[in-house]
């Protein structure tokens, strides 16, 4: 039978990276509600709020891959490291994210309806994919047998 234990290595470190990914996942999400609010609206402000998650978004996933690479350094998190298809699942986001960024750099309707709102939504899905990879791998390291 299986028992829920923490790692050996969890109890002394902590990856830096699980502070700052979280931020772009949010903001990405939030970016396609402000989409969605702007399509249906036409209200100026949703265009806005949209470019400042996508900025923020950005900002936030810079410091999570410069944590990573401190992380990737540090031999006590090793077995909190996520594996190879997450860490590609998560760029991808965060090239979506930039790819995204640029479609809204564009003025007015035309910035946002379809294609900025379509980069939105395929960026949600690679956050959905990158999430579902991590939450098994994690998943995997609390349940196994000592």
């Amino acid at each position: 039978m299986a028992s829920l234990h923490s790692p050996p290595d969890a109890t002394t470190a902590y990856p830096l990276s699980a502070l700052f990914v979280p931020f772009p996942f949010v903001c990405f999400v939030l970016t396609l509600l402000t989409d969605i609010l702007y399509w249906q609206t036409s209200h100026l402000m949703w265009s806005n709020f949209s470019d400042w998650l996508l900025f923020f978004g950005l900002v936030g996933g810079a410091l999570s891959v410069i944590a990573g690479l401190i992380d990737l350094a540090r031999p006590a998190t090793r077995i909190l490291r996520p594996r190879l298809p997450a860490v590609v699942a998560y760029v991808v986001a965060l090239l979506l994210g930039i790819l995204n960024s640029f479609i809204h750099a564009g003025d007015g309707w035309t910035a946002i309806v379809p294609y900025g709102l379509v980069c939105s939504a395929v960026t949600v899905v690679a956050i959905i994919v990158c999430l579902a990879l991590t939450a098994g791998q994690r998943a995997a390291t609390a349940w196994r047998t000592p």
